[in-house]
């Protein structure tokens, strides 16, 4: 016999539409919003994400399948308050327990532009007794995964979401090695899909070092949805459904093609970060979409690796990797060159440290600025002319 409490939460929560928002870093929200449209699901891009509306499946496939996303948020309550009794009142109206499972621990997260209410700890605290106070009625059934909240304060206005992801979505669950300052996956993918690739190419990622660019493109290679491999913060909410979930999986995991050889080539100079990414790409059953060797860059001769000019992917070492400004602008001015002569044909993308000077590419090139971990970087995106 069904419970009150569960014709609750298949009414209010698993029957419902909701609102969602898949939070990205600046400049990614027209990749993203593309990639919500190839899943069936209507977005808008506006500052800083999508937003996107459907029932909880939309959350669960936006989870498994954005590779440009950071997070997926679900909207839970909005209001205005300019004190804190109207703050903790609001708080409290809202049925949490549709959403969190008692004993859950919580993590608050506040920002304020332009409220009455701008003290992000006393915002928080008071968000946090009302929803522990409104939780103690449930019983704690076994340890729950941590949720997150995110209180969003706009002129006076809330916006209260809750987290439906966990970790940070560029934690694919498939590169637990590391490389000194690595590329995030978010930022990989969109570099390879703003140069316009799209698995069916040769490309080569000839400073591999952690080897992002090629477990990215090889997971689009293969159709591999970035997500599968992980869990979420969802799997814990009350209204979460197994069932629901293994079917997007299964349906996504029969789009997966194997490669009869590998398409995407990785390379380094250091040996220890060979070993570790083709330990990465056996382990996760990637080997027939990446080959790994080591060499060095300038050593390469891209004709000996394919008979057909395809993508080269390059997050050259900058900052305290390499030194000084000059230091890097130098490399660069290298890499431009063994580019120009021995990749005729051929489509490139590079990640660059955002100076506001200006990038001399010695081929026709576009350079747009993306936030990257605390920093500002260019993605540099060319075509090198071919012979004749």
């Amino acid at each position: 016999m069904t419970s009150p409490f569960e014709k609750r939460i298949r009414r209010h929560v698993i029957g419902k539409s909701h609102r969602f928002f898949a939070v990205t870093a600046p400049g990614l929200e027209p990749l993203c919003r593309g990639e919500l449209e190839s899943l069936g699901i209507t977005g808008a891009a506006v500052e800083g994400g999508v937003e996107f509306s459907g029932r909880l499946q939309a959350a669960y496939l936006a989870n498994l399948c954005l590779r440009t996303a950071n997070r997926i948020l679900l909207r839970v309550h909005e209001f205005r308050a300019t004190n804190f009794r109207a703050l903790a009142q609001e708080a409290a109206a809202v049925p949490w327990e549709l959403f969190i499972a008692p004993g859950a621990p919580l993590r608050i997260h506040v920002t304020t532009h332009h409220c009455r209410l701008h003290h992000s700890d006393a915002i928080a605290e008071r968000v946090q007794n009302a929803i522990t106070e409104r939780l103690s009625a449930f019983s704690v059934a076994h340890a729950q995964l941590p949720q997150q909240i995110f209180i969003r304060g706009a002129d006076d206005r809330f916006t209260a979401s809750l987290d439906s992801s966990g970790e940070n979505l560029y934690r694919r669950g498939i590169k637990t090695h590391a490389g000194e300052a690595p590329l995030r996956e978010t930022l990989a993918a969109a570099a390879l899909m703003l140069a316009g690739y799209s698995g069916e190419e040769v490309l080569l990622d000839p400073m591999c070092g952690a080897g992002t660019f090629a477990l990215e493109a090889a997971l689009m290679a293969t159709h591999v949805p970035p997500g599968g491999r992980r869990d979420f913060a969802f799997m814990a909410w009350p209204g979460f459904r197994p069932a629901h979930w293994d079917f997007l999986k299964r349906t996504a995991a029969a789009q997966a093609i194997r490669l009869s050889t590998p398409r995407i080539m990785a390379s380094d100079s250091d040996p220890d970060a060979c070993r570790a990414l083709e330990e990465c790409v056996g382990r996760h059953g990637l080997a027939d979409a990446v080959s790994v060797s080591c060499r060095d860059f300038f050593d390469i001769d891209p004709r000996d690796l394919t008979d057909r000019p395809g993508l080269i992917a390059l997050n050259p070492p900058y900052g305290r990797r390499l030194g000084t400004r000059a230091q890097h602008a130098m490399l660069l001015r290298n890499v431009f060159q063994v580019l120009q002569e021995k990749y005729r044909g051929w489509k490139a993308v590079l990640i660059a440290p955002h100076t506001g000077g200006k990038i001399d590419a010695p081929f026709p090139a576009h350079v747009q600025p993306f936030f990257h971990g605390g920093l500002t970087v260019n993605v540099i995106l060319g075509a090198i002319p071919s012979d004749g």
